[in-house]
């Protein structure tokens, strides 16, 4: 049976333009202002219009979903890619306010980490998911055992979900923090799919350590 290769790491888009260093990132950057310009709801939108891009991670008509989905950025990128014959269901703690006006999107509002969640997920799918995103992170609060903590229970999370939500076939993308704790449950996750490979957004804030796992080929059947 394929294993994941693990190690690749892809860049997405143009060359970067040089710039000076900054020791904290611009609430209010390029991104930021672009999204207020085209009515998107957050800057997010163009990692995942980044990614989408260079790797076909969406087609139309798939059923997607979008675990912390709030405030909605991943969902309008993904129901534009995917299309009328396509559906997006998100999943948050916060309420998407105002609502998407997005009619193949449907927004619910509860914990990942709720055992209930996912058949709600399912029913609103009519089925299991062809992908599954999460742009999710903890919110960071400077102490890094406990941001790293954190992060490792948001991704167990995550991984506890994915036999339940998505098909055999089916495709992958998480965003990883950088940290021990999220390398094991990378190597983890890499274990469950064909195939593997790290890929990295120029729209990124800079200073982040943000990368995204993009796994393809769910193997439900295959040991870790």
């Amino acid at each position: 049976m394929a294993r994941s290769r693990g190690t690749e790491t892809v860049w997405c888009g143009s060359a970067t333009r040089r710039s000076r260093p900054v020791s904290r990132y611009d609430r209010k950057d390029h991104f930021h202002q672009r999204a207020k310009r085209e009515g998107f709801r957050s800057r997010a939108v163009y990692k995942l219009a980044e990614l989408q891009e260079a790797h076909a991670i969406l087609r139309p008509g798939q059923r997607v979903v979008d675990l912390g989905c709030w405030p909605g950025g991943w969902l309008q990128q993904a129901s534009r890619t995917v299309g009328p014959r396509g559906r997006v269901v998100g999943v948050d703690l916060t309420a998407i306010d105002p609502p998407l006006d997005c009619e193949n999107v449907i927004a619910l509002v509860g914990s990942i980490e709720d055992p209930a969640i996912c058949e709600q997920i399912r029913a609103h799918l009519d089925g299991r998911c062809d992908v599954l995103l999460s742009d999710a992170a903890p919110k960071l609060t400077g102490i890094r055992e406990r941001d790293r903590a954190n992060e490792e229970r948001l991704l167990e999370a995550i991984e506890a979900m994915i036999p339940q939500l998505i098909r055999r076939g089916g495709d992958l993308l998480v965003k990883i923090l950088e940290g021990p704790e999220a390398q094991e449950i990378d190597r983890r996750l890499r274990g469950r799919f064909h195939k593997a490979k790290t890929v990295r957004c120029r729209a990124t804030r800079r200073g982040s350590s943000e990368r995204y796992l993009l796994a393809r080929g769910f193997m439900p059947d295959c040991d870790t």
